[in-house]
């Protein structure tokens, strides 16, 4: 039986909730925990309730409605989701569809008085976008939080994280106790943009992600000395940003001799000191953020880039240090769920392709307790965290009704 969902009543939730935190400049503002996003998180507890789907916040603020029957209410759940919140001038796609299209799957099953095998939880993980860090509720939801990282998350603005918290009523180190034993839950999917223009170039209607991207960040510094940039002869120099130049360079070899197809290394922040027009730069701070699907290469790539940063600082009169800002571990999505969801496709003459994630997602954490899935839908020219991420309103049925025939099968596994 090939099931679709209610495609008009999909839209209109998708339509109310892209409307909170919509500002005058079209970007979407419901960065975690601020009005707006408190605003989304009564919004969707309230459809949930007014669906007749029982709804909790868990101790991590996570926004968990269930379905069960009392065949199944004993057994795991499975468990479909993402999340509300944005970054600041966002699209309306990205977390919020995984939320909205587990909404609408758990109401098609529903009201089809669809028995599945194991109950089934739609879930809006907290502070995903990085607010406080990132991926706060899935964290914790998945058991991999601890009390400093709850001391000492803060926002750009030096707003602490506990001190949020708190001001909402919530004890700060009750969000330990989020944490769901593996024994609950048997599976989770994840419906997202692909964030990148592979499926849009290729004309696909739908990915199946087969792993999800590692990434360690790198906040370096490279220290010379500041002189004056008329009277200083070059060979004379020891010039820090020519250090970073050189290291820019290095990078597509670094990449070809110790990377591999899915190997992604960015400099994206740099600053200069002393920053002034006529003087040599005597210090360049800089980050790496460098990915990979596979932790040997990561580990490759971190020996690489040491190795090159150590040979420029000694070839320029340089001293080098670093500091590893965080590390995420690369995950590979469940192959039996992977099936399912290619044997829906199929079911549903849908094209997909089989394919990596190059961005970091919630799934990746609750796969520390559970088997993972992961379903991409095109972004338009390969857009995202911008007003202008958009996906197809054809492409958003399909990858909905993807997730409403995979999730039947999932949850209807033995």
């Amino acid at each position: 039986m090939v099931l679709t969902i209610n495609f008009e009543r999909f839209k209109a939730n998708f339509n109310e909730l892209a409307a909170i935190g919509k500002k005058d400049d079209g970007g979407i503002y419901r960065m975690a925990f601020n009005a707006d996003e408190l605003l989304a998180r009564n919004w969707l507890e309230a459809k949930l309730e007014a669906y007749g789907i029982p709804t909790r916040r868990d101790a991590a603020l996570n926004i968990i409605g269930r379905y069960e029957n009392e065949a199944n209410q004993d057994k795991p759940a499975v468990v479909i989701g993402s999340h509300i919140d944005t970054v600041p001038n966002a699209g309306a796609l990205d977390g919020a569809l995984g939320v909205l299209v587990g909404l609408e799957c758990l109401l098609c099953i529903k009201e089809q008085s669809i028995q599945t095998a194991y109950p089934l939880e739609v879930i809006a993980f907290s502070d995903e976008e990085g607010r406080f860090g990132g991926m706060f509720g899935s964290r914790a939801f998945a058991g991999q939080l601890n009390p400093r990282i709850i001391e000492e998350s803060q926002d750009l603005d030096g707003i602490m994280l506990s001190d949020v918290l708190q001001q909402l009523g919530v004890d700060p180190y009750q969000a330990l106790s989020a944490s769901r034993p593996k024994k609950e839950i048997k599976s989770y999917l994840e419906l997202h943009i692909e964030q990148g223009p592979v499926l849009d170039a290729e004309n696909v209607s739908v990915g199946i992600v087969s792993d999800i991207t590692g990434l360690f960040k790198w906040q370096v510094r490279l220290l010379g000395a500041a002189n004056h940039a008329g009277t200083t002869p070059m060979e004379m120099r020891k010039d820090a940003f020519m250090g970073l130049a050189d290291f820019a360079h290095e990078i597509p070899r670094i990449i070809d001799e110790n990377g591999g197809e899915a190997s992604r290394i960015t400099i994206g922040n740099v600053a200069l000191y002393p920053g002034s027009a006529n003087t040599v730069p005597g210090e360049v701070d800089f980050s790496i953020d460098a990915r990979d699907v596979s932790l040997e290469v990561m580990n490759e790539l971190k020996d690489a880039c040491r190795k090159a940063l150590s040979a420029i600082a000694r070839r320029r009169q340089l001293s080098f240090d670093f500091t590893e800002a965080s590390m995420i571990y690369p995950v590979a999505c469940d192959n039996q769920m992977q099936s399912h969801l290619e044997e829906a496709a199929q079911q549903l003459e849908m094209s997909y392709k089989v394919m990596p994630s190059g961005a970091a997602h919630d799934a990746q954490m609750v796969a520390k307790i559970a088997p993972i899935a992961m379903i991409f839908v095109p972004s338009k020219n390969g857009i995202s965290h911008s007003p202008h991420e958009w996906t197809d309103w054809h492409h958003l049925e399909s990858g909905a009704n993807l997730a409403l025939n995979a999730l039947v099968r999932i949850a209807g596994d033995r």
